[in-house]
């Protein structure tokens, strides 16, 4: 069986998924000041914000380069392996077996 995956990492990922990630990790008025535009500035909604995203191309690409750069930031940090782990301790850390 072949199952097809897609390379694009916003493949079955909605606008409005993507608004409500974002609004979930920045809050509203730290999403009004990385991308500056009025729908999250000005009595801001998922609503209002879906209506001109889907409206305005520049804009929804700002939204998804940063949606896009969350989700790599959030990769780089699960890569990591926490320093509490015992995966993460060094023999000459003074870790005791």
């Amino acid at each position: 069986m072949n199952t097809h995956a897609s390379k694009d990492p916003l493949h079955g990922v909605t606008l409005e998924m993507q608004i409500n990630a974002l609004v979930a990790k920045y809050g509203w008025g730290e999403l009004g000041r990385r991308i500056n535009i009025n729908c999250f500035k000005s009595d801001p909604s998922v609503k209002s914000s879906l209506k001109f995203l889907r409206r305005t191309p520049w804009a929804r690409k700002e939204v998804e380069d940063l949606y896009l750069m969350m989700l790599n930031a959030g990769s780089e940090k699960a890569a990591v392996t926490p320093i509490d782990s015992p995966w993460g301790q060094r023999r000459d850390s003074g870790y005791e077996r």
